[in-house]
């Protein structure tokens, strides 16, 4: 069984993930609008994964007896402004979230419980990755500069 403070820092972080999903579906929108339409399929799959977070977090929750909910979640950005300004917005929220799920290890180290950790720690190793990979594309779009754009546009879109 799980406690009841654990419970509600995974729904916490439950809320936080369909956040992520919302924002990255703003930035989906946002890209298709503009033309970026590889940049846009990146971040709709990004955002399918988060809701796939959220749904691993509420299933592990309910295998535990706990209970597991979506709480309000607030309005996500809707203007952006350049690819680049965009995928540096992404980049920070990956590093945003990695705090949020290192909080979440934390709390479940505090309730001395051993199967959250366990699963708490397949999504620091992940965080590892989303950070790695938002910060390589915001690399290669400072590389690329507007030249080279449309071509990283296209190697998204082939994710």
């Amino acid at each position: 069984m799980i406690t009841k403070k654990l419970q509600d820092a995974i729904n916490g972080q439950i809320a936080a993930e369909m956040w992520s999903a919302n924002l990255y579906l703003s930035m989906s929108f946002y890209f298709e609008k503009e033309g970026f339409s590889g940049f846009a399929s990146w971040m709709k799959k990004q955002s399918q994964e988060e809701t796939a977070h959220a749904c691993a977090m509420a299933d592990y929750l309910i295998k535990r007896g706990g209970e597991a909910k979506i709480d309000k979640i607030d309005v996500v950005p809707q203007g952006w402004g350049t690819p680049l300004e965009v995928f540096e917005a992404a980049y920070k929220h990956e590093c945003h979230i990695s705090k949020l799920i290192d909080e979440l290890v934390s709390v479940a180290s505090s309730e001395r419980d051993n199967a959250t950790q366990d699963f708490l720690w397949g999504f620091v190793r992940e965080q590892v990755e989303e950070e790695a990979t938002a910060q390589g594309i915001v690399d290669k779009l400072k590389k690329a500069g507007d030249a080279g754009i449309f071509f990283i546009d296209s190697q998204l879109g082939h994710r």
